[in-house]
């Protein structure tokens, strides 16, 4: 089931409805900071019910320190600099 481009996915579940379904999205929507990717509603042994979910990494721009400057890329820097950056020392 697809709901709001969140897999769910319900395991042992007899007679779960779709109010509570959306009632168990809402609860982890408040409570994580990502967004959902996919949500699995299952029983455990004892008659609880578990919610195991991943969330929707979030992108990022890798930060380097180099020749002195904080960059995520070069594509902007000028001749000289991309030089500089070429001719570096890189110590592993």
């Amino acid at each position: 089931m697809l709901l709001d481009g969140i897999e769910i996915i319900v395991r042992n579940v007899p007679d779960i409805s779709d109010e509570e379904i959306l009632r168990y999205v809402k609860f982890l929507r408040q409570r994580l900071k990502d967004p959902l990717h996919t949500l699995v509603i299952s029983l455990t042994e004892d008659g609880r019910i578990a919610l195991e979910y991943t969330t929707q990494g979030q992108k990022f721009e890798r930060i380097r320190r180099i020749t002195g400057y904080l960059v995520g890329t070069i594509d902007r820097w000028n001749n000289a600099k991309r030089v500089e950056e070429s001719e570096r020392v890189k110590h592993g």
